[in-house]
């Protein structure tokens, strides 16, 4: 049975490779992809280190790095968090979830993520200056994940994610798959490997009144004229990631990481971070993403530098084994101040 299920486990990974394959790696496609905010990690923990942890992630915050981590979920977490992205500019980003045990082996999750960029005021070409009042645009994306544990050391899962972007007059609106393995060796299961596939699925494009306007032929017949918007694909990427638990003792404990990820219209980066835990009631983190041209601003294609830190305080309550949870993540950027992840999480 155990061979059975490896030999699953090891043609899934080498489909989603494939898969991933025939639509990446075309360096004259970086930044033609759209949706982008599928690409920010909107949970302290994880972003603490970078996202290094593909392989190790667990629970709900498994929904943004690799999906087969939501297995270990062992009865209900509850996660809220709220990120101030690229601080000064305003830009908040609200994200909201829980995951639930269904059965011996399933976990269902739910995760939703919200981008808040405030009151923007309304311009034309007449007036530039504004005075017509405000609108704000709306960012959202929900994922439905389901992930199980088919044996000891293999687990997987998936998420359908619905994505909604729109201001008053114009909205686009997609839908997206991610998928992902994690495998776990070692004589004290502290070895971890995963692969995760996101962001796969249709082309989106605008539409909506913005996108017309009233003309009138040459023979003066009044008719409103709609233009066609571009369609533009979503970011799909790859991850591929290990990390190993040094257990000191008992009661400390040191998780190496480190994440390959693949992207199809952006730079490829290289993630690597490292956790110090001391029993279950805090942890501390640290971590660095690399890409090409990223240690240089004047050749950097991004905001962020790729060093970040963070922390958790766990704290036991009642005697069930209820616990709750209170994270923080730091992201240094060259512009603006940085970005500050605060997180609050309940197990049941």
């Amino acid at each position: 049975m155990n061979r059975t299920i490896r030999k699953a486990a090891i043609i899934g990974l080498t489909a989603i490779t494939t898969v991933f394959n025939l639509q990446a790696g075309n360096e004259n496609r970086k930044g033609q992809a759209g949706a982008s905010e599928l690409l920010i990690n909107p949970w302290a923990r994880s972003s603490g280190w970078g996202a290094a942890n593909s392989a190790s992630v667990k629970g709900l915050e498994s929904m943004y790095g690799n999906v087969a981590g939501m297995a270990f979920t062992n009865k209900t977490e509850l996660m809220f968090a709220r990120t101030a992205w690229l601080v000064n500019t305003d830009i908040y980003i609200n994200s909201f979830g829980f995951t639930q045990r269904v059965g011996d082996a399933g976990v269902l999750g739910l995760g939703i993520m919200s981008m808040d960029f405030g009151d923007i005021p309304i311009t034309t070409v007449d007036q530039p200056e504004g005075g017509l009042g405000t609108f704000s645009p709306q960012y959202m994306n929900m994922g439905l994940s389901y992930s199980r544990e088919f044996s000891n050391s293999i687990y997987g899962g998936m998420t359908f994610r619905v994505i909604t972007e729109e201001i008053s007059d114009v909205s686009a609106r997609g839908v997206a798959l991610d998928a992902g393995i994690q495998y776990i060796t070692g004589a004290n299961d502290n070895i971890k490997f995963g692969i995760a596939l996101k962001n796969v699925g249709p082309r989106m494009s605008f539409s909506g009144d913005g996108m017309s306007f009233r003309g009138v032929t040459a023979n003066g017949v009044a008719m409103t004229v709609e233009h066609r918007s571009a369609t533009f694909e979503l970011p799909s990427l790859l991850n591929i990631g290990g990390s190993y638990r040094f257990d000191f003792t008992e009661d400390h404990k040191l998780s190496v990481a480190g994440t390959f990820t693949s992207n199809s219209f952006v730079k490829d980066q290289y993630r690597g971070g490292l956790e110090y835990s001391f029993r279950s009631l805090f942890s501390v983190r640290g971590g660095y993403i690399f890409e090409d041209g990223v240690l240089d601003q004047e050749t950097t294609s991004t905001a962020i530098r790729g060093l970040c830190g963070g922390f958790t305080l766990e704290l036991p309550y009642g005697d069930k084994g209820t616990t709750f949870g209170i994270d923080y993540s730091y992201r240094s950027t060259y512009w603006f101040n940085g970005i500050h992840s605060f997180g609050a999480r309940i197990n049941i």
